[in-house]
């Protein structure tokens, strides 16, 4: 009657095969982002593992991207989807800063992308966008979504991936309010390398921004690699 009620004749015995188990496509490639406030500052850090399902490809592929010096987007789920979905933002912030002589705003960056995402809603990006920034005052802003472009907004942190469970978890653990940017830098390495130690999907070292209203730097972690 199919493939999902075969019977096979074993060792002289009758066995049921069922259905093998899937992967859902947003998880193909592995990914593992965090973005996170503090005072005046906000950080936003990622994995640097691309593979396909437990096929490790590269130890070098980083799924946050640089909108401008205020403005970072992280793209977890399906790596092409995300390297497009990156050239469409990238474009669209463009063409916005030619006709308005200004950046965008973190908040209006935001709703961009949930637009965007939404328009595609029949035939969806396989991505869950993460999205970090600071205003002209230095109000940190956080906010993530779904592939359909659902948005929710955070004032503490921000997680998305293969690992989420992890990821909430040791960041309900390790976050505190009004953090100076170092002491952020530490807490989202510290949250960011412990959860995904505990996903076999990503990993392999990470990648971390920090944005400030006077200093901006990036530093790049050294995880696990097995």
């Amino acid at each position: 009657r199919g493939r999902h009620t075969r019977t096979e004749k074993r060792e002289g015995r009758k066995t049921r095969t069922g259905p093998r188990p899937t992967m859902s496509i947003s998880t193909y490639n592995g990914a593992a982002i965090i973005a996170m406030s503090g005072k005046d500052c906000v950080a936003i850090g990622c994995d640097l593992r691309l593979g396909i399902q437990n096929q490790t490809l590269a130890t070098d592929f980083k799924k946050v991207y640089k909108i401008h010096d205020r403005l970072y987007l992280g793209l977890a789920g399906l790596a092409t989807d995300a390297l497009t979905l990156n050239q469409r933002f990238q474009f669209k912030h463009n063409m916005y800063k030619l006709r308005e002589e200004r950046n965008m705003k973190p908040a209006t960056f935001a709703h961009m992308v949930s637009k965007t995402l939404y328009e595609k809603r029949f035939g969806p990006y396989f991505v869950e966008p993460v999205i970090a920034g600071i205003d002209d005052d230095g109000t940190p802003y956080i906010t993530g979504m779904d592939s359909l472009g659902a948005m929710e907004t955070s004032k503490d942190f921000m997680v998305a991936g293969t690992a989420p469970n992890s990821l909430w978890g040791v960041c309900e653990s390790f976050y505190r309010p009004n953090l100076g940017a170092d002491d952020l830098f530490e807490t989202i390495s510290q949250c960011l390398l412990s959860g995904v130690d505990r996903d076999a999907l990503s990993g392999w070292g990470a990648v971390v921004y920090v944005i400030a209203k006077d200093k901006s730097f990036v530093r790049t972690l050294k995880g696990r690699m097995d």
